[in-house]
């Protein structure tokens, strides 16, 4: 069987509170041999680990605090965050990161709490899940404070041009994370992936969001990460195994698993 990872998956959302256990074994029968569970904040923290403790060792954790979790309590939130990172097993800083889209009233502090929050995870020699919103300038700022402090990392949902891609590559080893987006009609980061090298590809879901086609509009599940990966090798021009082996492997190899 051809064995897959979704390195960003909220499978602990309430989205699947009716079904989580079915769904789980679907995903496994799909071929998914792993799934990253990104955190989110204080308030979701308990439902990450025990739905995590449900799945054993087909669940790896990530702790973080994510950008639009930033509001007025984020000295407190940030807190936590690196509380769980040094308290959780987990194999990586994250979600962490920018977001321009929702709200820019905490920009400066979301700036900090992305920093500070590298700096652990090159302290720690974990990797990071590096969520960029309408923030990539931004987001390079925060890269640029860490001089040689860069940790590696995956820069999660990306939908850049292949020139980004350069910036980010220049940072070291980065590499980027391509979900249901690159299956929309007219997506332009079609045309980055063709030309972004498969080593420096992972393939996610971030489930329950950003279902790829055909099931655009309904809940987002890892066992659609077929979906992506086909999109790849057809973009790519090479076969679906290529594409498995070679993300799987990435996979495997960034996070430590």
């Amino acid at each position: 069987m051809i064995e897959y990872v979704d390195t960003h998956a909220h499978l602990y959302d309430e989205a699947f509170d009716g079904d989580f256990d079915i769904t789980i074994e679907r995903i496994k029968e799909s071929g998914v041999v792993k799934c990253i569970f990104p955190a989110i904040d204080s308030t979701s923290f308990s439902r990450q680990i025990s739905a995590g403790e449900r799945c054993g060792d087909f669940v790896a954790q990530a702790m973080g605090l994510h950008p639009t979790s930033v509001g007025a309590n984020w000295r407190d939130e940030l807190d936590f965050a690196l509380d769980s990172i040094g308290k959780t097993k987990c194999v990586a800083v994250g979600e962490i990161g920018i977001d321009g889209y929702w709200s820019k009233e905490f920009m400066q502090e979301q700036k900090e709490v992305s920093r500070v929050q590298l700096e652990e995870a090159y302290n720690r020699s974990l990797p990071v899940i590096i969520h960029a919103r309408e923030a990539t300038e931004e987001i390079f700022q925060v890269l640029d404070s860490l001089g040689k402090k860069v940790p590696q990392g995956v820069f999660h949902a990306f939908s850049g041009s292949y020139e980004t891609y350069e910036r980010i590559a220049k940072y070291g080893n980065f590499m980027v994370g391509i979900g249901g987006v690159v299956t929309y009609k007219n997506a332009g980061v079609a045309k980055s992936v063709e030309r972004i090298p498969l080593e420096r590809i992972v393939l996610e879901t971030d489930s329950p969001y950003l279902t790829p086609v055909p099931f655009r509009g309904k809940r987002n599940e890892s066992s659609y990460l077929v979906h992506i990966a086909e999109k790849i090798a057809q973009i790519k021009g090479i076969a679906l195994e290529e594409v498995a082996s070679a993300t799987t492997s990435n996979a495997f190899e960034m996070f430590g698993l």
